[in-house]
Protein backbone atom coordinates (compact mmCIF):
# COMPACT_ATOMS: atom_id res chain seq x y z
CA UNK A 1 0.00 0.00 0.00
CA UNK A 2 1.33 3.37 -1.16
CA UNK A 3 1.48 5.67 1.48
CA UNK A 4 -1.43 8.25 0.28
CA UNK A 5 -3.24 4.81 0.31
CA UNK A 6 -2.28 4.05 3.73
CA UNK A 7 -3.45 8.38 4.85
CA UNK A 8 -6.85 7.86 2.84
CA UNK A 9 -7.74 4.83 4.51
CA UNK A 10 -6.62 5.70 7.84
CA UNK A 11 -8.63 9.43 7.36
CA UNK A 12 -11.69 6.90 5.76
CA UNK A 13 -11.18 5.34 9.67
CA UNK A 14 -11.32 7.98 11.71
CA UNK A 15 -14.37 9.65 10.14
CA UNK A 16 -16.37 6.21 10.57
CA UNK A 17 -15.37 6.57 14.13
CA UNK A 18 -16.70 10.51 13.63
CA UNK A 19 -19.80 9.35 12.49
CA UNK A 20 -22.19 10.35 14.96
CA UNK A 21 -25.97 10.70 15.15
CA UNK A 22 -25.47 14.65 15.66
CA UNK A 23 -23.03 14.51 12.26
CA UNK A 24 -25.00 12.29 9.96
CA UNK A 25 -28.17 15.54 10.80
CA UNK A 26 -25.06 17.90 9.97
CA UNK A 27 -23.60 16.10 7.26
CA UNK A 28 -26.87 15.56 5.59
CA UNK A 29 -29.03 17.54 2.88
CA UNK A 30 -30.49 19.27 5.68
CA UNK A 31 -28.18 22.32 4.30
CA UNK A 32 -30.87 23.99 1.83
CA UNK A 33 -28.35 26.03 0.76
CA UNK A 34 -30.05 29.18 1.14
CA UNK A 35 -27.14 31.51 1.89
CA UNK A 36 -28.42 32.62 5.29
CA UNK A 37 -24.85 31.64 7.31
CA UNK A 38 -23.35 33.47 4.43
CA UNK A 39 -23.04 36.92 5.60
CA UNK A 40 -22.91 35.94 8.81
CA UNK A 41 -19.05 34.09 8.66
CA UNK A 42 -16.44 36.97 9.22
CA UNK A 43 -14.30 35.30 6.86
CA UNK A 44 -16.46 35.92 3.81
CA UNK A 45 -17.95 39.48 5.51
CA UNK A 46 -13.91 40.25 5.26
CA UNK A 47 -13.34 38.65 1.80
CA UNK A 48 -16.62 38.71 0.35
CA UNK A 49 -15.35 35.33 -1.07
CA UNK A 50 -18.04 32.44 -1.98
CA UNK A 51 -15.21 29.76 -0.84
CA UNK A 52 -15.11 30.84 2.44
CA UNK A 53 -18.56 30.62 3.12
CA UNK A 54 -19.53 28.26 5.76
CA UNK A 55 -21.85 26.12 3.45
CA UNK A 56 -18.60 25.92 1.47
CA UNK A 57 -16.40 25.31 3.64
CA UNK A 58 -18.25 21.77 5.20
CA UNK A 59 -19.50 20.85 1.23
CA UNK A 60 -15.69 19.81 0.97
CA UNK A 61 -16.42 17.42 3.81
CA UNK A 62 -20.22 16.58 3.56
CA UNK A 63 -19.66 15.60 -0.45
CA UNK A 64 -17.69 12.22 0.93
CA UNK A 65 -19.53 11.72 3.53
CA UNK A 66 -22.62 11.40 1.27
CA UNK A 67 -20.58 9.19 -0.79
CA UNK A 68 -20.72 7.10 2.08
CA UNK A 69 -23.86 7.71 3.66
CA UNK A 70 -26.71 9.07 1.03
CA UNK A 71 -28.57 6.36 -0.53
CA UNK A 72 -29.21 8.30 -3.43
CA UNK A 73 -25.51 8.50 -4.04
CA UNK A 74 -25.64 4.71 -4.95
CA UNK A 75 -27.95 5.49 -7.85
CA UNK A 76 -26.88 8.87 -8.85
CA UNK A 77 -23.67 10.08 -7.40
CA UNK A 78 -23.06 12.90 -9.95
CA UNK A 79 -27.04 14.41 -8.73
CA UNK A 80 -25.99 14.51 -4.88
CA UNK A 81 -22.45 15.71 -5.54
CA UNK A 82 -20.57 12.70 -4.18
CA UNK A 83 -16.69 12.19 -4.13
CA UNK A 84 -14.00 10.03 -3.12
CA UNK A 85 -11.12 10.96 -0.23
CA UNK A 86 -8.33 12.15 -1.60
CA UNK A 87 -5.21 13.63 -0.29
CA UNK A 88 -5.42 16.75 -2.30
CA UNK A 89 -9.07 17.21 -0.86
CA UNK A 90 -7.40 16.64 2.54
CA UNK A 91 -5.03 19.38 1.99
CA UNK A 92 -8.27 21.29 0.98
CA UNK A 93 -9.94 20.36 4.17
CA UNK A 94 -6.78 21.87 6.25
CA UNK A 95 -7.72 25.23 4.85
CA UNK A 96 -11.09 25.11 5.10
CA UNK A 97 -11.09 23.59 8.89
CA UNK A 98 -7.80 25.40 10.31
CA UNK A 99 -7.10 28.19 8.05
CA UNK A 100 -10.45 29.35 7.17
CA UNK A 101 -13.11 28.23 10.42
CA UNK A 102 -12.22 29.41 13.76
CA UNK A 103 -15.52 27.33 15.25
CA UNK A 104 -16.95 30.60 16.28
CA UNK A 105 -20.47 29.39 15.93
CA UNK A 106 -21.95 32.33 14.63
CA UNK A 107 -23.15 30.59 11.37
CA UNK A 108 -25.03 27.82 12.89
CA UNK A 109 -26.73 30.90 15.17
CA UNK A 110 -28.37 32.14 12.22
CA UNK A 111 -29.25 29.29 10.27
CA UNK A 112 -32.71 28.40 9.93
CA UNK A 113 -32.26 24.47 9.54
CA UNK A 114 -30.14 24.25 12.31
CA UNK A 115 -27.24 22.92 10.35
CA UNK A 116 -24.26 22.26 12.46
CA UNK A 117 -21.51 23.57 10.35
CA UNK A 118 -18.89 23.79 13.38
CA UNK A 119 -19.60 20.57 14.10
CA UNK A 120 -18.75 19.50 11.18
CA UNK A 121 -15.10 21.60 10.34
CA UNK A 122 -14.31 20.09 14.36
CA UNK A 123 -14.72 16.57 12.31
CA UNK A 124 -12.86 17.42 9.24
CA UNK A 125 -10.06 18.85 12.36
CA UNK A 126 -10.02 15.37 14.36
CA UNK A 127 -9.30 13.39 10.83
CA UNK A 128 -6.53 15.69 9.71
CA UNK A 129 -5.11 15.25 13.25
CA UNK A 130 -5.35 11.82 13.32
CA UNK A 131 -3.23 11.43 9.66
CA UNK A 132 -1.03 13.67 10.71
CA UNK A 133 -1.98 17.20 8.46
CA UNK A 134 -3.27 19.35 11.19
CA UNK A 135 -0.67 22.05 12.41
CA UNK A 136 2.48 20.53 13.91
CA UNK A 137 2.09 23.85 16.29
CA UNK A 138 -0.53 22.99 17.78
CA UNK A 139 0.45 19.43 18.18
CA UNK A 140 3.44 20.45 20.01
CA UNK A 141 1.84 22.66 22.20
CA UNK A 142 -1.00 20.38 23.57
CA UNK A 143 1.99 17.75 24.04
CA UNK A 144 4.35 20.10 26.26
CA UNK A 145 1.28 20.79 28.04
CA UNK A 146 1.16 16.82 29.11
CA UNK A 147 4.75 16.77 29.36
CA UNK A 148 4.75 19.41 32.34
CA UNK A 149 2.42 16.90 34.28
CA UNK A 150 5.10 13.81 33.37
CA UNK A 151 7.71 16.05 34.09
CA UNK A 152 5.88 17.92 37.09
CA UNK A 153 9.49 17.59 39.64
CA UNK A 154 11.39 19.45 37.06
CA UNK A 155 9.02 22.11 36.16
CA UNK A 156 7.81 23.14 40.01
CA UNK A 157 11.03 24.32 41.47
CA UNK A 158 11.02 27.51 38.69
CA UNK A 159 7.33 27.28 38.92
CA UNK A 160 7.36 28.31 42.61
CA UNK A 161 10.18 30.80 42.33
CA UNK A 162 7.85 32.56 39.77
CA UNK A 163 5.58 32.50 42.17
CA UNK A 164 7.48 33.87 44.63
CA UNK A 165 8.53 36.49 42.91
CA UNK A 166 4.70 37.76 42.34
CA UNK A 167 3.51 37.38 45.47
CA UNK A 168 6.01 39.84 46.81
CA UNK A 169 5.63 42.12 44.10
CA UNK A 170 1.20 41.23 45.78
CA UNK A 171 2.37 42.56 49.08
CA UNK A 172 4.02 45.43 47.91
CA UNK A 173 1.38 46.57 45.54
CA UNK A 174 -1.72 46.00 48.65
CA UNK A 175 0.67 46.73 51.11
CA UNK A 176 0.23 43.25 53.77
CA UNK A 177 3.24 40.95 54.44
CA UNK A 178 0.22 38.45 54.80
CA UNK A 179 -1.21 38.12 51.08
CA UNK A 180 -0.04 35.44 49.35
CA UNK A 181 -0.29 33.44 46.34
CA UNK A 182 -1.05 30.03 47.92
CA UNK A 183 -0.12 26.41 45.66
CA UNK A 184 -1.10 22.97 46.81
CA UNK A 185 -3.42 24.00 49.84
CA UNK A 186 -5.19 21.20 50.20
CA UNK A 187 -8.75 21.95 51.50
CA UNK A 188 -9.35 25.37 50.03
CA UNK A 189 -12.07 26.48 48.31
CA UNK A 190 -11.36 27.29 45.17
CA UNK A 191 -8.72 26.41 42.97
CA UNK A 192 -7.80 28.74 40.29
CA UNK A 193 -6.23 28.38 36.94
CA UNK A 194 -4.40 30.78 35.18
CA UNK A 195 -3.22 31.03 32.08
CA UNK A 196 0.89 31.07 31.48
CA UNK A 197 1.54 34.86 32.77
CA UNK A 198 1.68 37.23 35.48
CA UNK A 199 -1.26 38.69 33.85
CA UNK A 200 -4.02 36.01 34.87
CA UNK A 201 -2.32 35.67 38.27
CA UNK A 202 -1.76 38.92 39.46
CA UNK A 203 -5.21 40.93 39.18
CA UNK A 204 -7.03 37.77 40.39
CA UNK A 205 -4.74 37.28 43.68
CA UNK A 206 -5.63 40.81 44.40
CA UNK A 207 -9.69 40.34 43.38
CA UNK A 208 -9.11 36.97 45.95
CA UNK A 209 -7.52 39.09 48.70
CA UNK A 210 -9.86 41.46 48.85
CA UNK A 211 -12.90 39.23 48.70
CA UNK A 212 -11.25 37.26 51.60
CA UNK A 213 -11.21 34.17 49.44
CA UNK A 214 -9.81 31.06 50.48
CA UNK A 215 -8.40 29.84 47.31
CA UNK A 216 -5.16 27.63 45.76
CA UNK A 217 -3.52 28.38 42.19
CA UNK A 218 -3.70 24.95 40.19
CA UNK A 219 0.26 24.35 38.71
CA UNK A 220 -1.53 23.65 35.34
CA UNK A 221 -2.62 26.06 32.86
CA UNK A 222 -5.91 26.14 31.78
CA UNK A 223 -5.20 26.32 28.04
CA UNK A 224 -6.07 23.31 26.19
CA UNK A 225 -4.76 22.65 22.95
CA UNK A 226 -6.11 18.96 22.19
CA UNK A 227 -9.32 21.14 21.57
CA UNK A 228 -8.04 22.97 19.06
CA UNK A 229 -7.11 19.47 17.34
CA UNK A 230 -10.40 17.78 17.80
CA UNK A 231 -7.78 15.53 19.62
CA UNK A 232 -10.08 13.48 22.16
CA UNK A 233 -6.99 11.83 23.91
CA UNK A 234 -4.72 14.81 24.68
CA UNK A 235 -7.66 17.32 25.43
CA UNK A 236 -9.02 14.42 28.02
CA UNK A 237 -5.12 13.98 29.49
CA UNK A 238 -4.64 17.59 29.78
CA UNK A 239 -7.71 18.29 31.16
CA UNK A 240 -7.53 15.36 33.71
CA UNK A 241 -4.50 16.88 35.17
CA UNK A 242 -6.37 20.00 36.66
CA UNK A 243 -9.15 17.43 37.79
CA UNK A 244 -6.59 15.03 39.31
CA UNK A 245 -5.32 17.97 41.16
CA UNK A 246 -8.39 19.18 42.25
CA UNK A 247 -9.88 15.99 43.39
CA UNK A 248 -6.32 15.85 45.22
CA UNK A 249 -6.78 18.74 46.86
CA UNK A 250 -10.51 18.34 47.95
CA UNK A 251 -11.22 21.92 46.53
CA UNK A 252 -15.03 22.99 46.11
CA UNK A 253 -14.86 24.60 42.89
CA UNK A 254 -12.40 24.74 40.06
CA UNK A 255 -12.65 28.37 38.49
CA UNK A 256 -10.95 29.29 35.01
CA UNK A 257 -9.15 32.23 34.20
CA UNK A 258 -10.30 34.52 31.33
CA UNK A 259 -9.90 32.36 28.64
CA UNK A 260 -13.26 31.60 26.11
CA UNK A 261 -12.04 27.61 25.09
CA UNK A 262 -10.78 26.92 28.24
CA UNK A 263 -13.90 27.72 30.10
CA UNK A 264 -16.08 26.48 27.34
CA UNK A 265 -14.11 22.78 27.48
CA UNK A 266 -14.20 22.54 31.64
CA UNK A 267 -17.68 23.60 32.01
CA UNK A 268 -19.46 21.80 29.37
CA UNK A 269 -17.11 18.99 27.17
CA UNK A 270 -14.77 17.46 29.59
CA UNK A 271 -17.28 16.15 31.78
CA UNK A 272 -18.37 14.21 29.17
CA UNK A 273 -15.05 12.69 28.79
CA UNK A 274 -15.01 10.69 32.21
CA UNK A 275 -16.86 7.89 33.48
CA UNK A 276 -17.35 9.65 37.04
CA UNK A 277 -18.86 12.96 38.25
CA UNK A 278 -16.88 15.35 39.32
CA UNK A 279 -16.79 16.20 42.97
CA UNK A 280 -16.34 19.74 42.23
CA UNK A 281 -18.42 22.48 40.11
CA UNK A 282 -16.42 24.49 37.70
CA UNK A 283 -16.76 28.41 37.16
CA UNK A 284 -15.59 30.66 35.15
CA UNK A 285 -13.62 34.11 37.09
CA UNK A 286 -16.57 36.23 35.43
CA UNK A 287 -18.84 34.70 37.40
CA UNK A 288 -16.81 34.58 40.97
CA UNK A 289 -16.22 38.61 40.05
CA UNK A 290 -19.81 39.10 39.15
CA UNK A 291 -20.65 37.23 42.55
CA UNK A 292 -18.40 39.00 45.02
CA UNK A 293 -19.80 42.42 43.22
CA UNK A 294 -22.88 41.11 44.03
CA UNK A 295 -22.69 40.07 47.66
CA UNK A 296 -20.26 43.21 48.18
CA UNK A 297 -17.32 40.96 49.47
CA UNK A 298 -15.28 43.41 46.93
CA UNK A 299 -16.57 47.28 46.73
CA UNK A 300 -15.85 49.11 43.23
CA UNK A 301 -15.57 52.92 42.51
CA UNK A 302 -15.85 53.62 38.78
CA UNK A 303 -14.11 56.67 39.07
CA UNK A 304 -10.80 55.10 40.02
CA UNK A 305 -10.69 54.01 35.86
CA UNK A 306 -10.31 57.52 34.91
CA UNK A 307 -13.28 58.07 33.09
CA UNK A 308 -12.50 55.54 30.25
CA UNK A 309 -14.88 54.95 27.91
CA UNK A 310 -14.77 50.79 27.71
CA UNK A 311 -16.58 48.48 24.95
CA UNK A 312 -16.51 44.94 25.33
CA UNK A 313 -16.13 42.01 23.20
CA UNK A 314 -18.41 38.78 23.44
CA UNK A 315 -15.71 35.86 23.31
CA UNK A 316 -17.62 33.25 21.02
CA UNK A 317 -16.84 30.62 23.25
CA UNK A 318 -17.78 32.89 26.52
CA UNK A 319 -20.96 34.21 25.13
CA UNK A 320 -22.35 32.15 22.10
CA UNK A 321 -20.76 28.80 23.37
CA UNK A 322 -20.30 29.14 26.94
CA UNK A 323 -23.77 31.42 28.13
CA UNK A 324 -21.83 33.96 29.76
CA UNK A 325 -23.08 37.14 28.49
CA UNK A 326 -25.13 39.53 31.67
CA UNK A 327 -22.39 38.85 34.20
CA UNK A 328 -19.02 40.77 32.44
CA UNK A 329 -21.91 43.39 31.55
CA UNK A 330 -22.64 43.79 35.42
CA UNK A 331 -19.20 43.32 36.34
CA UNK A 332 -18.02 46.53 33.84
CA UNK A 333 -21.03 48.64 34.89
CA UNK A 334 -19.72 48.27 38.60
CA UNK A 335 -16.54 49.23 37.16
CA UNK A 336 -16.57 51.90 34.72
CA UNK A 337 -19.04 54.93 33.87
CA UNK A 338 -18.99 54.91 30.20
CA UNK A 339 -19.74 51.40 28.67
CA UNK A 340 -20.86 51.73 24.67
CA UNK A 341 -21.99 48.30 23.34
CA UNK A 342 -20.81 47.15 20.24
CA UNK A 343 -23.68 46.34 17.42
CA UNK A 344 -24.38 43.07 17.58
CA UNK A 345 -23.14 41.79 20.34
CA UNK A 346 -24.20 38.80 22.93
CA UNK A 347 -25.11 35.68 20.96
CA UNK A 348 -24.98 37.62 17.41
CA UNK A 349 -21.18 39.00 18.52
CA UNK A 350 -18.51 38.94 15.51
CA UNK A 351 -15.94 36.70 15.98
CA UNK A 352 -12.67 38.54 16.18
CA UNK A 353 -10.91 36.13 13.55
CA UNK A 354 -8.19 34.76 16.61
CA UNK A 355 -10.12 31.64 18.09
CA UNK A 356 -9.62 28.42 17.39
CA UNK A 357 -6.00 28.05 17.58
CA UNK A 358 -5.25 30.59 15.07
CA UNK A 359 -3.50 33.00 16.97
CA UNK A 360 -0.21 30.79 17.46
CA UNK A 361 -0.22 30.17 13.91
CA UNK A 362 1.79 32.55 12.10
CA UNK A 363 1.69 30.96 8.73
CA UNK A 364 -2.26 32.16 9.16
CA UNK A 365 -1.14 35.36 10.30
CA UNK A 366 -2.54 37.70 7.34
CA UNK A 367 -5.28 35.62 6.89
CA UNK A 368 -6.51 35.82 10.50
CA UNK A 369 -6.03 39.78 10.03
CA UNK A 370 -8.08 40.56 7.23
CA UNK A 371 -10.92 37.85 9.42
CA UNK A 372 -10.83 40.36 11.77
CA UNK A 373 -11.49 43.30 10.05
CA UNK A 374 -15.03 43.18 10.63
CA UNK A 375 -14.90 43.24 14.45
CA UNK A 376 -12.00 46.16 13.81
CA UNK A 377 -14.81 48.02 12.24
CA UNK A 378 -17.40 47.04 15.20
CA UNK A 379 -14.68 48.59 17.69
CA UNK A 380 -14.07 52.05 16.16
CA UNK A 381 -17.78 52.44 15.39
CA UNK A 382 -18.31 52.31 19.36
CA UNK A 383 -15.71 55.19 19.44
CA UNK A 384 -14.12 53.68 22.60
CA UNK A 385 -10.80 54.23 24.34
CA UNK A 386 -10.67 50.73 25.72
CA UNK A 387 -12.18 47.52 24.55
CA UNK A 388 -12.12 44.75 27.29
CA UNK A 389 -11.23 41.09 26.26
CA UNK A 390 -12.03 37.99 28.47
CA UNK A 391 -10.13 35.66 26.24
CA UNK A 392 -6.74 35.46 26.26
CA UNK A 393 -6.72 34.34 22.45
CA UNK A 394 -9.19 37.40 21.98
CA UNK A 395 -7.11 39.88 23.71
CA UNK A 396 -3.59 38.44 21.46
CA UNK A 397 -5.96 39.36 18.30
CA UNK A 398 -7.41 42.33 19.13
CA UNK A 399 -3.74 43.68 20.22
CA UNK A 400 -2.60 43.06 16.52
CA UNK A 401 -5.69 44.28 15.06
CA UNK A 402 -5.51 47.65 16.71
CA UNK A 403 -2.33 47.65 15.61
CA UNK A 404 -2.79 46.92 12.07
CA UNK A 405 -5.78 48.59 11.80
CA UNK A 406 -4.69 51.92 13.72
CA UNK A 407 -7.58 51.50 16.02
CA UNK A 408 -5.77 53.52 18.70
CA UNK A 409 -7.41 52.24 21.81
CA UNK A 410 -6.27 49.85 24.83
CA UNK A 411 -7.26 46.08 24.99
CA UNK A 412 -7.22 44.82 28.79
CA UNK A 413 -9.25 41.82 30.28
CA UNK A 414 -11.96 42.61 32.87
CA UNK A 415 -10.06 41.71 36.15
CA UNK A 416 -7.54 44.75 35.40
CA UNK A 417 -10.35 47.18 35.17
CA UNK A 418 -11.77 45.50 38.50
CA UNK A 419 -8.57 45.73 40.57
CA UNK A 420 -8.29 49.55 39.34
CA UNK A 421 -11.96 49.83 40.98
CA UNK A 422 -11.54 48.41 44.00
CA UNK A 423 -11.92 50.29 47.53
CA UNK A 424 -9.92 48.65 49.79
CA UNK A 425 -11.78 47.98 52.90
CA UNK A 426 -10.16 49.30 56.32
CA UNK A 427 -10.28 46.09 58.06
CA UNK A 428 -9.94 43.22 55.57
CA UNK A 429 -11.91 40.18 55.52
CA UNK A 430 -10.28 36.15 55.65
CA UNK A 431 -6.83 37.03 53.91
CA UNK A 432 -5.63 34.28 51.30
CA UNK A 433 -2.97 33.87 53.58
CA UNK A 434 -5.82 31.82 55.75
CA UNK A 435 -5.47 29.19 52.89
Amino acid sequence: MTEENNIIQKAEEELKKRYTRNMAVASSNLCVHCGMCIDQCHYHMATQDPKVSPVAKAEHVRRVMKKEHDWLCRILPWWVGAGELTEEGLDRWVDAAFRDCTLCQRCIVNCPMGVDTPLVMATARGVLNAVGKSPEILRELADAAISREENMEFFKEFFMEQIKSMEEELRAKIGDLKARIPVDVKGAQILYVPLSGAHTIMPEAEIFYHAGTSWTMSMFEASNYGVFLQDPVRAKRITERIVKEAERLEVEEVVVTECGHAYATSRWEAPKWFDRPWKFRVRSILEVMDEYIRLGRVSLDPSRNNGISVTYHDSCNLGRNGGLFEEPRRILQACVKDLREMTPNRRQSICCGGGGGLVALPDYDEVRLKAGEPKARQIHATGAETVVASCDNCRHQLGQLNEHYKLNVNVVGLAELVVNAIVPKKKEGISSASA
